[in-house]
């Protein structure tokens, strides 16, 4: 052991010498080509092959920087009670009217067509108070956000000022609240609310949380925001996209309330309630549209292996097919369904019925006929009367007689809330239940009336 113990020390010494002079070799040598180093491999090859990886996303941080700002805002927000009276109001309407949550929209949307009428009327002295481009457009949209949970109602009305926001949605109650909310502890009849003006409050039937964001031609843009809790708060808006004129309602839905997320429920509420309000309806509704997208190489191998067995005959006339697709040489494709989203108009049907019957051509009437008794054939009604009755109530009406008996003419018979009897105030739907009207063995008759005034 001895014997080969003191050459390898001796060895390991000399190596030990040599390292130090190689490695001062191997740093000169990599600073003379330090200049001839290759640029190293970019970082996002390895996260998802994201261009920019490294970069900072400038629209979280825009989006980030705007809930800040919009806390700090919210922060300093001016906060208000509920007038006494409000609350109570509040209070019957969230405790009492639960049974018929589907009235919030007919409200809102009632609201937001009575500021269409208000603008619209100042315009025809004043035209340039409508402004231009979309905010002339007099119209209701109706926006959806599912992942949030947020319902929109937008109008491009005469929108509210600062003052009339605290007025007409907090503080200063309305004559008509007080007799409401008597009227309402006695009788119970959620009808009530859209007869006295406070249809508003509805919105706490499915909501817990509203954002009113309005901007009047005199003012600021505002938004007004409360959780029902007895208090709201009032702030200049300075996150929102500027509306231009008019009002949006922000419904925060409930978690029960989630069947208001879906389009065909709110088309069937404006169909129902709002389908004759006088101004255009539109929902940002979803749409599957096939598109052409480049085919994938999987496709073109399936579509090879399909042509293995085709005939002799399908084959000469694939090749004639093939040689001139090759002479065009255009890149394969294939169809797939995209979802795509677009302005859909809800209410195309005309209240035909607050014109002059000479006014009235039979094509409008069987278009209106069709709408109201929700029959999609080519039957025309045998026939029908338009008249107008004045006294201590005025309205007007159409009567239609269908051109055959409906499918359930007998089950009607005996049911006390099956009725063809439509009442409307001013173009919205108010109730179709009528036992006592008409008798029984008339209730094929198709009646719409329409109570031109609140009574």
């Amino acid at each position: 052991m001895r014997k080969w113990t003191i050459p390898s020390v001796l060895l390991l010494l000399c190596l030990l010498c040599l390292l130090p002079d190689q490695g001062r070799k191997i740093h000169v040598n990599a600073e003379d080509n330090s200049d001839e180093l290759v640029d190293p491999p970019k970082i996002e090859d390895k996260i998802g092959a994201v261009p920019n990886g490294l970069s900072t996303d400038s629209d979280v941080v825009k989006r980030e920087a705007e809930s800040i700002s919009r806390r700090s805002l919210r922060n300093t927000a001016e906060k208000f009670e509920f007038q006494a009276e409000v609350s109570r109001l509040m209070d019957i309407i969230i405790n009492s009217l639960y049974s018929n949550k589907d009235i919030f929209l007919r409200e809102l949307i009632s609201n937001a067509s009575d500021a269409l009428d208000k603008i619209r009327f100042l315009s025809l002295t004043d035209k340039e108070i409508l402004g231009e481009g979309d905010n002339a457009k007099l119209d209701i949209q109706i926006k959806l956000d599912k992942e949030k949970k947020i319902l929109s109602i937008r109008d491009r009305g005469i929108g509210m000022t600062k003052e009339d926001l605290i007025k007409n949605l907090g503080t200063i109650a309305k004559s008509g609240t007080s007799a409401f909310v008597e009227k309402m502890q006695t009788s119970g009849d959620l009808n009530l609310i859209g007869q006295f003006g406070v249809g508003f409050y509805s919105v706490y039937l499915v909501a817990d949380y509203v954002e009113v964001i309005s901007k009047n031609n005199d003012d600021k843009q505002y938004v007004w925001e409360s959780k029902a809790d007895g208090a709201f708060a009032i702030s200049e808006d300075t996150w929102n996209e500027p509306l231009g004129r008019g009002t949006e309602i922000r419904l925060h839905l409930r978690d029960e309330a989630g069947e208001y997320l879906e389009e065909s429920k709110l088309k069937d509420l404006v169909k129902r309630y709002s389908e004759f309000i006088n101004f255009p309806i539109y929902l940002w509704a979803s749409k599957e549209v096939e598109v052409e997208v480049p085919a994938d190489e999987d496709d073109t191998s399936e579509e090879e292996e399909s042509t293995e067995t085709k005939t002799s005959e399908e084959e000469e006339e694939d090749a004639e097919k093939t040689e001139d697709e090759d002479s065009e040489k255009k890149p394969k494709t294939k169809k797939v369904k995209e979802t795509t989203y677009e302005w859909e108009l809800l209410n195309d049907v005309k209240a035909i019925w607050l014109r002059s019957p000479k006014e009235v051509t039979e094509e409008e009437y069987n278009k209106f006929y069709h709408s109201l008794a929700k029959d999609f054939s080519d039957d025309k009604p045998l026939t029908w009367s338009h008249f107008t009755a004045e006294g201590d109530v005025e309205f007007k009406a159409v009567l239609f007689v269908p051109p055959k008996a409906p499918h359930d003419l007998y089950e009607s018979y005996y049911n006390a809330n099956k009725s063809n009897l439509k009442l409307y105030v001013r173009r919205v739907f108010i109730s179709d239940e009528f036992d006592e009207l008409l008798p029984k063995y008339l209730n094929f008759l198709m009646v719409m009336q329409d109570n031109t005034f609140k009574v």
